[in-house]
């Protein structure tokens, strides 16, 4: 009784706060005080994440041997899998996978609502899943849970959608920022990657996050690139054309690991059995970190490895540690991993773990560009290629391609590196790589889920409204039905009742048999002599086209303008469920544009 005494007056305190602050400060306003909030909390979740990582990382490995095979990681990956997959079924109750596609999928269908238990469930679940070796990133998960804060703190004072949206990319914005210390990059990736719409009601609340963000981990973490490097050898303009040929490399390499994680992952999917998804995904992923130690966790160590100059180290804690001095031997096992990192992250996530797509993709693009610079030095093209510059080039080029993000690339590999010296090679690299997966792929690849389904909301505002709008309500049911069997003087009758020009003829069972228009019985229904010879089944038409409920606005519109019909059926199997008019669709986009627009 006491606690629900305290739980009320609680309630009722924080519902005269929300009346307060709607009585004395504008909304638009309120949110950069938010957004400070937000990034804050979120960067705070970061440091958390990263901490459990490297903690149950640490804790694993203490007695892991750099000089011969280590049987444990066999086991670790498919412990921690089944860990996550008992957490996520019994504690979380709801599917977390996907982190940043979810985000997105809220964006565009759900009014950037993101449930309570988001704020905690990914953080968890990633942490164990990558701490025990599965082969995914942190950043999804931290974008999913600072997304989520953003979101249920925009939820408890009753903000707008068009706010929560924002929130919502504060949230996500300040997540990149904490975890790599890059607020640039933070904001970027929340107007490349998740789309919100670049205007000056989004950039300040997003930059306000992204410096929060960044802020803390500065102070907990230090000054310190998340990455290792020192320029050493600079970027001459002689070298430019192994950088364009590099950029269209990782832009193919991009495509193979973008495809290469959707066909797994419909693979697992065709899996209906949890069980039988852990033991797949476990030994898939356990055969490929025994085998390639540097696909274990995020693999940022191998990254720091190879800025480092130290290729050699790319064999350790593996059975092959006695070739590592073979440079030819080096070469193939980086060429190896490239391949079968789409593998171990499609398992990990198919299997049933939780991460993102981030960090394998900047583990690809190291290896790539080092292995690119590593064969043309070894096969004596006549010019010096610096491994470690190219391994950067690499990042930014496969992260751009994947992710079709070419900027939030550029500065993040610039920000987590400080390798600000290569901007110019980073901007050539990220941009053909862009340009030729685009070629092949319009979509990311954590937006093409939702692209497919037409449930994908972009920065083009007419694609973005059509999005938010949803056939189900616009669909109207005041038109009169009428049936095959019935007389002109029955059907005469329903008109003298009706004030819609068009009806839909049904049969017995409600299945969609034609329609009758009004103009084209005109000159029939005033003659009392066909009353009772003429019936429906007669002077009924077929539709130009029917729609479909569980159609996509974007595919309404289209059927509109193909039939110049202003007037078509809804069908759901067959079955008549109303009509849908082009007049009602305009004025509720024109409502939601001028909501969407409005700044």
């Amino acid at each position: 009784m006491a606690y629900k005494e305290t739980h009320n007056r609680f309630t009722d305190a924080w519902l005269r706060l929300v009346r307060w602050r709607e009585r004395h400060i504008k909304e638009n306003r309120f949110i950069y005080l938010l957004a400070l909030v937000v990034g804050v909390l979120c960067g705070f979740a970061a440091q958390l994440l990263k901490f459990l990582i490297h903690a149950i990382s640490g804790f694993l490995n203490a007695h892991v041997s750099a000089t011969s095979a280590n049987f444990s990681y066999l086991i670790y990956p498919v412990v921690g899998i089944l860990i996550v997959t008992l957490f996520v079924k019994y504690v979380v109750k709801d599917n977390i996978s996907h982190g940043v596609t979810r985000v997105l999928y809220a964006i565009s269908q759900r009014k950037s609502r993101l449930k309570k238990k988001n704020c905690y469930a990914s953080l968890v679940a990633s942490s164990i899943t990558i701490g025990f070796g599965g082969s995914v990133g942190a950043e999804g998960p931290i974008v999913f849970t600072g997304a989520a804060i953003g979101s249920n703190i925009g939820q408890a004072f009753r903000l707008s959608p068009k706010i929560l949206m924002i929130l919502v990319g504060c949230g996500a914005a300040a997540g990149i920022a904490g975890i790599f210390r890059a607020p640039i990059a933070g904001m970027l990736f929340t107007l490349e990657v998740l789309m919100i719409d670049f205007t000056g009601a989004t950039v300040m609340p997003l930059l306000i996050s992204s410096i929060s963000g960044a802020t803390v981990a500065y102070v907990l973490e230090g000054y310190d690139a998340e990455f290792f490097f020192a320029q050493s050898e600079p970027f001459m303009t002689r070298k430019i054309p192994y950088a364009i040929l590099l950029g269209i490399v990782t832009g193919f390499v991009s495509l193979y690991f973008t495809r290469m994680m959707m066909m797994m992952e419909g693979v697992f999917r065709k899996i209906k059995h949890s069980w039988m998804k852990i033991m797949m995904g476990g030994v898939v992923l356990a055969g490929l970190i025994f085998l390639f130690p540097p696909l274990y966790g995020e693999g940022y160590g191998a990254i720091n490895n190879l800025l480092e100059g130290n290729a050699g180290t790319i064999v350790d804690g593996s059975i092959f540690y006695v070739d590592r001095d073979s440079v030819w031997f080096i070469a193939l096992y980086i060429g190896l991993i490239i391949l079968t990192k789409a593998f171990a992250t499609s398992a990990t996530n198919g299997a049933g773990g939780v991460g993102g797509t981030f960090a394998p993709s900047l583990f690809v693009g190291a290896m790539t560009g080092f292995l690119f610079a590593f064969a043309l030095n070894n096969l004596d093209v006549g010019i010096d290629i610096s491994n470690k510059n190219f391994a950067l080039m690499g990042m930014a080029g496969v992260m751009a391609g994947v992710m079709h993000a070419p900027l939030m690339a550029i500065f993040l590999t610039a920000e987590m590196t400080g390798g600000y010296e290569l901007f110019l090679p980073l901007l050539i690299v990220s941009c053909l790589s862009y340009m030729t997966i685009k070629l092949f792929i319009p979509y990311s690849i954590y937006s093409i889920r939702l692209a497919q389904k037409g449930e994908l909301m972009t920065n083009e505002k007419d694609q973005a409204v059509l999005t938010l709008l949803k056939i189900d309500n616009l669909i109207e049911t005041d038109c009169h039905v009428v049936h095959p069997e019935m007389t002109l003087k029955e059907m005469v009758d329903v008109i003298a009742e009706s004030h819609r020009n068009i009806f839909p003829v049904t049969d017995a069972n409600g299945t969609l048999a034609g329609i009758v228009l009004l103009d084209d019985i005109r000159n029939i229904m005033f003659r009392p002599d066909l009353y009772r010879k003429m019936t429906v089944s007669r002077f009924m038409s077929m539709p130009p086209a029917r729609i479909e409920v569980s159609d996509s606005m974007e595919k309404v519109m289209k059927t509109f303008d193909n039939t110049n019909a202003w007037n078509l059926p809804v069908v759901e199997n067959g079955k008549y469920v109303g009509l849908v008019s082009k007049s009602k669709i305009f004025n509720s986009y024109r409502r939601v544009l001028r909501h969407y627009s409005d700044d």
